[in-house]
């Protein structure tokens, strides 16, 4: 009885237990609780995101998208992964066909679905991961440190933020060995289980 009421108690508590699943919003796309809202201006939420220690995110997701769906109930809900990416990464979510306002680097006004086009995100969900700081005159698919299309499983976009977080796209090794030294390192350390 003792054993039930300790399972109980932790149940309610959440202990134990995966980061709330995504909810759907009005515009269709499933939505994490930590998602950031802002007015969209690009070197605005850049600075927002350097004052809080962090660095900005922008996801591109659609209505309906099975892949965006995958990502966010399997990855973006991994308390592992949502506790990681709340710490380092402020993010801002796109609506690949919406018509919300946005402001580029470069001063240019935007819609969402112009912004995607002119920017070349063409599958959803990308994933586009911007500088500490706000770069002159670029716009942001050229101030992009990494972009990530497609949804990927949990460690490969555990280790794409942490590679952004590390600065990895300043040295030598490029993403794939360092996902593949990564996932070495935790398969030696049992932290992957197969």
């Amino acid at each position: 009885m003792k054993s039930l009421i300790a399972i109980l108690t932790v149940a309610f508590l959440g202990l134990g237990t995966p980061a709330l699943s995504a909810q759907i919003g009005d515009d269709g796309l499933h939505k994490q609780p930590w998602f950031s809202t802002t007015f969209r201006d690009i070197a605005e939420d850049i600075e927002t995101a350097e004052a809080e220690g962090k660095r900005l995110v922008m996801i591109f997701e659609q209505r309906g998208c099975i892949y965006c769906e995958r990502l966010h109930e399997t990855v973006l809900s991994d308390p592992e992964v949502a506790a990681y990416i709340q710490e380092h990464f402020m993010v801002v979510q796109y609506n690949m066909f919406g018509d919300e306002e946005v402001i580029d680097l470069d001063g240019r006004e935007l819609t969402e679905k112009t912004a995607a086009r002119a920017w070349s995100v063409v599958f959803t969900p990308t994933i586009m991961f911007l500088p500490e700081t706000v770069p002159d005159g670029m716009t942001t698919d050229k101030a992009a440190v990494a972009t990530m299309p497609g949804a990927f499983g949990k460690w490969t976009s555990l280790h794409m933020f942490q590679w952004v977080v590390e600065k990895g796209y300043e040295t030598d090794e490029h993403f794939q060995k360092y996902h593949a030294r990564k996932l070495e390192e935790a398969r030696a350390s049992g932290a992957l289980v197969e």
